[in-house]
């Protein structure tokens, strides 16, 4: 039975995903919390659309079947191994467009036993439902402040009483050159919109969302467009912290890793900061003085953000000055405030 993109994500709560393109299309993007059981393999998969081209479908198709039909055994063994851990007799399945390829799978599963839906349109639709989910009107407050305000975990706090989307947590990158130490992998930019997007279609778009001020990109990945565009035209608090408590936290954040992953992090912002500066700031590395390193890496941060800043609407933006690195009180004090 094929299901809406609506009603595929609603059952997609409650039982397993699988998602049956090539491991490579999967690697790119995928719907999230969704499992891989490719009925090609990459290079299979190459072989099948070639032949499609050059001499059709039913010819693509038989090379299909001779790929993937000694495999059928093991995507059973795998799939019922999924319902299981699930506790359902009930599979969820996708492939780009919702064709051949999820049809074929839906139909071995549901002979093998297992209940198997598969998606109306594919990861074709769902993208579309996403990108469709970020035009929707929803009041959006920004949360600003310098590099080293403790904005994150001040979101997290928040989250108790609001709706809160940590982007920075969905990209595994804090934002800056350094942003990538301690941190996991980053998504793709498609599969970083994807689990963005999962997020924005739970929200309740009759509440104001909470975001972290961000620049277009965070590390590898970038802002869908219309985000980036709802953030630069939301309303801002902005937390006003001392440098000195700002450095404290970064030396905390980004002592304990190895030094070479902060001279990679310098080396990348070697022309921002001067040569001069940068010299001052290895040497510093060198010496373990990693409150040098960050009061040197603030001069260009702290620029840089004052310069974004400088191009809103001045009456958008609520400053509230904050004397100690104390994000939960901090919480408390925002929400007093608004």
């Amino acid at each position: 039975m094929k299901l809406s993109i609506e009603d595929f994500l609603k059952q997609a709560k409650g039982c397993p995903v699988i998602d049956v393109r090539t491991p490579a299309e999967f690697e790119q993007g995928h719907i999230p919390g969704s499992h891989n059981i490719p009925l090609l393999s990459n290079s299979e998969r190459v072989v099948v659309g070639t032949l499609y081209k050059k001499e059709g479908k039913e010819k693509a198709f038989i090379k299909a079947l001779e790929f993937s039909g000694p495999n059928m055994s093991e995507f059973v063994i795998r799939a019922k191994k999924i319902t299981k851990s699930h506790k359902t007799n009930k599979i969820l399945v996708y492939c780009w467009r919702g064709g051949m390829r999820s049809g074929s799978m839906g139909w071995l599963f549901n002979s093998a036993g297992m209940e198997a839906h598969t998606l109306e349109g594919g990861y074709k639709n769902f993208r579309a439902h996403i990108q469709n989910a970020f035009l929707k009107p929803i009041a959006i407050v920004v949360l600003g402040g310098y590099t080293g305000s403790g904005k994150t975990e001040t979101l997290k706090h928040m989250s108790k009483s609001e709706q809160v989307i940590d982007l920075e947590g969905l990209a595994h990158h804090k934002g800056s050159a350094f942003g990538f130490i301690g941190q996991k992998k980053q998504p793709t930019s498609e599969h970083f919109e994807n689990i963005l997007g999962t997020k924005w279609l739970n929200l309740d778009y009759n509440k104001k969302v909470w975001l972290e001020d961000e620049s277009r990109n965070i590390g590898s990945v970038y802002l869908p467009e219309e985000i980036y565009k709802k953030i630069r035209l939301a309303p801002v608090v902005f937390v006003d912290i001392p440098i000195e408590t700002r450095i404290e936290r970064l030396v905390k954040e980004y002592t304990g890793f190895e030094n070479k992953h902060i001279e990679f992090a310098l080396e990348k912002i070697k022309k921002r900061i001067g040569g001069l500066n940068y010299k001052l700031a290895i040497q510093a590395l060198h010496e373990n003085n990693y409150k040098e390193i960050a009061k040197i890496a603030l001069i260009y941060y702290d620029k840089a953000y004052k310069y974004g800043i400088a191009k809103r609407d001045k009456n958008s933006i609520t400053t509230i000055k904050i004397t100690k690195d104390k994000p939960k009180e901090t919480a408390k004090t925002i929400l007093k405030l608004i």
